[in-house]
This record gives C-alpha cells, sequence and structure tokens, in this order.
C-alpha cells in the first residue's frame, strides 16, 4: 500500500506527543488460557456483540502500545539503517496503522457500526503489513551492500530483528483473534478452531502436514527425500498413554517452525546421502510431561560444527548458498537465513524454545518446546525501556580472551542476553 508524502507528513505531526504517550505504557501479555477463554464467550451468539464489544475495548488501547514500544526502538537504529529506503518505508506503515488505531481513542459512544470500521480497520493494517518480514530484511541488506555492517552494528541490528518480529507476531495474533471471532467468516476456518487457537492441537497431525510440504520441495529440487518416522510418548497424569498427544495451541505458529525445521534436516540429509541408494529417515519424538511438551527431529544430515552452531540463529545467516533469482515458479529449499531466527521467536512467543544440538559428522537433534498448560503459555513481548535503550549504544566488550573462539562466543553470549 502506497502512503502520500502529505498524508505521511500529517500523520508523524499527529504521531509524536500520542507515540510518547502510549510508548511509556508496558504492553500487557495474555495467556493462551485467556484468549481460549475469551473465545468461547465470543462465539456464542447471545454473548457476541458484549465480547465484540470487550475485545474492541481491549485492543484500541492494547494495539497502539505494541506498536509505539517498538516504534520507539525503530528510532534508536543506527542512523544508516533508519536512512535505507526500505527501512522508511516500513516505519510509515507503522506510523499510518498507528494513525488509524488512535482515531478509535476517543469515540464517545461505541455502536455496531464503530465496532465493524474497526474490525475493517485491522484487516487493513494486517495486509499493510504482510511484507514487514522481507522488507525489514530488505533494508538490512542495503545498508550491508552501502555500508558494510561492523560487529557493533551487527549486534544492535540482531537485538532488535528479535524483538521487532516478535512484536509484529503478537500483534497479529491479536488481530487474527479479533477478526476471526467477530469480522466475516472465513471459508478455510476450521470451526473447531477458537480463532486461530485450535484447543486439541494434534500434534502428529500438524508434524505430518508440515513434513508432506518440506518433502514435495525437497523433491521438486533434489529429486529425493527422506521418509519420516513418529513416535510418541505420553506421560500426562491425566491422560492415557495411547491418547493422541494434544495441547492448546496455535497450529499456524507450530507448521511454521516445524515446515522450516523439517527444510533444513532434509536439505542436509538429502545433500550428504543423494548418491546412496536410500536417505536415512527423519526421526521425530513427541513427549508430553507435566510441563513441557517436547518434539524432536533427528536427522543424519552431517551435522554442524560448533563454531558454526552459534551462527545459526542469527539473520541473514544460512548454511546454504543463497539461490540466485529465477522466473521459475518454485521455491528454492534454503539460502535467505530468516527461517531458524524467525522460527525460534514463534516458540519463544508462548514460552517455548528451540534449541540445536548437533553431531558434526552425523547430524542434527532439532528440539521445539512448547507449555503444556495453556496458563503458563504467556506472550513474552518486547518491552521498550531505559534498559533496552541502552543496548542501541553499548559496544561489544573488549576481547579479553586468548582464544578467538571464545571471544567469538562471549560476544555471541553478550548479544543473546540482550535478545532473551
Amino acid at each position: 500500500m502506497r502512503i502520500s508524502v502529505r498524508n505521511l507528513e500529517s500523520a508523524k505531526r499527529l504521531v509524536s506527543p500520542l507515540l510518547e504517550k502510549y510508548a511509556s505504557f508496558n504492553p500487557s501479555p495474555l495467556s493462551l488460557k485467556k484468549l481460549v477463554e475469551f473465545g468461547k464467550i465470543g462465539t456464542v451468539d447471545s454473548f457476541k456483540d458484549g465480547s465484540s464489544r470487550e475485545s474492541y475495548t481491549f485492543l484500541q488501547k492494547e494495539l497502539p502500545v505494541r506498536l509505539a514500544n517498538i516504534m520507539k526502538e525503530i528510532s534508536l537504529l543506527p542512523e544508516n539503517l533508519l536512512q535505507m529506503s526500505s527501512v522508511n518505508l516500513v516505519m510509515s506503515w507503522y506510523q499510518q496503522s498507528f494513525k488509524e488505531l488512535i482515531e478509535f481513542e476517543n469515540k464517545l459512544t461505541v455502536n455496531q457500526q464503530i465496532m465493524e470500521n474497526f474490525t475493517n480497520t485491522l484487516i487493513n493494517i494486517r495486509n499493510r503489513h504482510s511484507n514487514v518480514v522481507e522488507t525489514m530484511a530488505q533494508g538490512v541488506i542495503e545498508l550491508r551492500d552501502s555500508h558494510g555492517i561492523d560487529i557493533n552494528a551487527e549486534n544492535r541490528i540482531q537485538y532488535f530483528l528479535d524483538r521487532f518480529y516478535m512484536s509484529r507476531i503478537s500483534i497479529r495474533m491479536l488481530i487474527n483473534q479479533h477478526t476471526l471471532l467477530f469480522g466475516k467468516k472465513e471459508k478455510n476456518n476450521d470451526p473447531r478452531h477458537i480463532g486461530c487457537i485450535d484447543p486439541n492441537c494434534n500434534l502428529s497431525l500438524v508434524i505430518q502436514d508440515a513434513y508432506e510440504n518440506a518433502r514435495f520441495l525437497c523433491e521438486q529440487y533434489y529429486l529425493a527425500a527422506p521418509e519420516l518416522i513418529i513416535r510418541s510418548k505420553n506421560s500426562s497424569l491425566s491422560e492415557s498413554e495411547s491418547d493422541p498427544i494434544q495441547i492448546v495451541y496455535v497450529p499456524s505458529h507450530l507448521y511454521h517452525m516445524l515446515f522450516e525445521l523439517f527444510k533444513n534436516a532434509m536439505r542436509a540429509a538429502t545433500e550428504l546421502h543423494i548418491e546412496e541408494e536410500q536417505i536415512p529417515p527423519l526421526v521425530v519424538m513427541i513427549v508430553k510431561g507435566q510441563e513441557d511438551l517436547s518434539i524432536k527431529i533427528s536427522d543424519q544430515g552431517g551435522g554442524i560444527s560448533r563454531s558454526k552452531l552459534d551462527f545459526v540463529f542469527q539473520y541473514m545467516y544460512s548454511t546454504a548458498p543463497q539461490p540466485a533469482r529465477s522466473d521459475i515458479a518454485s521455491a528454492p529449499l534454503a539460502g535467505y537465513g530468516y527461517g531458524l531466527p524467525l522460527s525460534r521467536l514463534y516458540a519463544r512467543y508462548f514460552q517455548g524454545d528451540i534449541v540445536l544440538n548437533s553431531y558434526e559428522g552425523y547430524g542434527t537433534d532439532a528440539i521445539v518446546y512448547l507449555k503444556v498448560l495453556s496458563n503458563e503459555a504467556n506472550e513474552m513481548l518486547p518491552v521498550y525501556n531505559t534498559t533496552a535503550s541502552k543496548v542501541y549504544h553499548t559496544d561489544v566488550p573488549v576481547n579479553d580472551w586468548s582464544s578467538p573462539w571464545m571471544t567469538s562466543h562471549r560476544s555471541l553470549c553478550s548479544g543473546s542476553k540482550f535478545r532473551s
């Protein structure tokens, strides 16, 4: 969506004082349990009007707070990065969306028409921001190609992108939940879902779906793909071991993580064993405990050395060569480097994680951790404050180890500390 210069300038004038106001508030994280309980009320016709009003009341305050918090951090980015055209475009989207949301701030009366307008505004914002990930990534590439990126800038950009993309995940989650519950019914929405949440998300089905789609890409690219073996153990005290393993979760988030991990595992295993009679299968183990649900994907793709393992969650790092541009309508299997960092953010969003254990010369175990209890699956949200702002002005500590590996590892750990 293009925004005229005149509209953007008027938006900036309106946004500035209100941005400071909303950025002074902390976002209010929600748990999966709260989202499901509220959503259940929203699916009952007799309560639908009341619950849509409650959702409107919450979101017309909460969404500007989340936008304002991350917009303040955008302004702290290195000056050279802020001058990149792609970053300016992203900022214009955020300013316009913030302006549209705060127009609902002082509505004296809230009627059905206003709530419908609000829902339509949310849909427009979601559509406007659909290419934010790629556009911000392009801004970083523009900076790298025009000015280069030193270690200090790299750490600050890594810290920012983790927070920026996590903020985006949370905003889209709230928008999707509201529009699915109170907007026009979408054909593809599963009637068993509460908004975009499946209260009985069957892990094996999502795993199988992600595997099949990754396998399609792998076979298209290599003309071969490893088979899949799924094993499971249900250790939950309230369920039978033979029951299918289910939790309250967002299937699209889980699919995103698994699809990325399957792509990486398939590429590694296929490239290493392509000349052999059979490619070793991918083995998935699903374990449901009392607190954690763990999904381990094991491949025999040769593994990753420890010196490289630290980098796989860095944006713009990839173990695959970056594919050349092509007119062929087929998606390359790997090469751009945002898949793993974004997948880990999806896991961490509701207090989970993704961990890689690699054995160079053999293969890699990728483990997805999720919360079993929906009341413990709280949103993890970036908060703009003095501590966060200091990170953008803090340099990487000087080298104080004799080993280059230890120095590199310590620097990365410092960045990781800032990002968590």
